[in-house]
């Protein structure tokens, strides 16, 4: 048995999902026909208390026409070091916008409001204009990190004095939200975008959604075109969308409670002396005496997938393919090492 814990993207549609996939009614979405994906971006903007919303091939697609929504040539993004947005992206920042990038330090992935007002550009010839602050909930680099209202409200009001745009990269969101308790309407209520991804912890084979006003989605739409994202009949993978978010999200807590024990096993070995912090479905080791190859080439052979997540990190991402049965024979393969 093999036992894939590279990311939760690896997961495989349940036979709920099919069915409801292979039922679906569908049209051509270029000319708005698709009835399943207008009813999937119209549940996501329901449940987040925002206009609208854009379903995408993927989360890079809708986190890359969000900064394009928010910024022109010369202008600046401010984001953690560690974004998915910086990082994973292929330099879509600079590629699709024009757009220059002020990287901030922060614990475990997140950035501060206080960050934010000092790292906001003066009105100077010398320096690009500061128009769009994007924050990751959960923090893919931060292990899994959350973000809490508490902590994102301050930052929303720096946004508001300044005139500048807030977005969310929220690929892991639903994550987040099972696991503080706190409200989708609530947190729509802070940003002006928010991506959210489905192929991940909702276990969909394709797509993400971007929310907005009804005035960023139309312009998003033109944007979504040009980057080669307009699709037709994509209503059998938005069926899989709203199965998920009729089924999956509340079982993520045990996605949560995996990771937490994967952590533990993974602490009982010498050569492990940290995990990071296990909030959600991540779980980073931090390696002492061997390198990350060394230790993903043993559990290669044990079976077990995993991926180097920095020069004395492996990272590990329970989803809804790994059960108990698989979490008890990680252990067991694991006490072997």
């Amino acid at each position: 048995m093999i036992i894939d814990l590279r990311s939760d993207t690896v997961t495989k549609p349940t036979p709920g999902m099919k069915e409801a996939m292979f039922s679906a009614p569908v049209g051509d979405d270029v000319f708005g026909e698709d009835p399943t994906i207008s009813a999937l971006e119209e549940k996501l903007a329901g449940m987040f208390g925002m206009e609208a919303g854009l379903f995408c091939p993927s989360g890079t697609m809708t986190n890359q026409i969000a900064i394009r929504l928010h910024t022109r040539i010369q202008t600046e993004v401010i984001c953690h070091k560690y974004s998915h947005i910086y990082l994973y992206e292929g330099g879509g920042i600079m590629a699709n916008s024009l757009a220059s990038v002020k990287l901030l330090d922060g614990d475990l992935g997140k950035i501060t409001a206080s960050q934010v007002a000092a790292s906001i550009n003066p009105d100077d010839i010398h320096a690009p204009e500061t128009t769009m602050v994007s924050l990751e909930n959960t923090m893919n680099k931060g292990g899994g990190s959350i973000y809490t209202l508490e902590e994102v409200i301050p930052i929303q009001k720096v946004c508001q004095e300044h005139g500048l745009k807030l977005h969310l990269d929220g690929a892991r969101l639903f994550n987040a939200l099972v696991a503080s308790g706190e409200s989708p309407k609530d947190w729509g209520a802070q940003f002006d975008t928010i991506s959210i991804c489905l192929s991940k912890g909702l276990g969909c084979p394709v797509g993400s959604v971007l929310l907005g006003s009804k005035a960023d989605i139309k312009r998003a739409r033109k944007v979504r075109k040009v980057m080669g994202g307009g699709m037709r009949q994509a209503g059998f993978l938005a069926a899989a969308g709203i199965y998920a978010l009729d089924h999956q999200v509340e079982r993520l807590k045990e996605d949560h409670a995996r990771a937490r024990a994967l952590g533990e096993m993974l602490l009982k070995k010498s050569f492990v002396p940290e995990v990071l912090p296990v909030a959600t479905n991540i779980a980073i080791a931090r390696l002492d005496g061997i390198t990350p190859e060394f230790f993903l080439e043993k559990l290669r052979e044990k079976e077990i997938k995993a991926v180097k997540f920095g020069p004395d990190l492996v990272r590990f991402v329970t989803h809804h393919d790994f059960g108990d049965d698989q979490l008890e024979e990680f252990g067991k393969r694991i006490s072997e090492m």
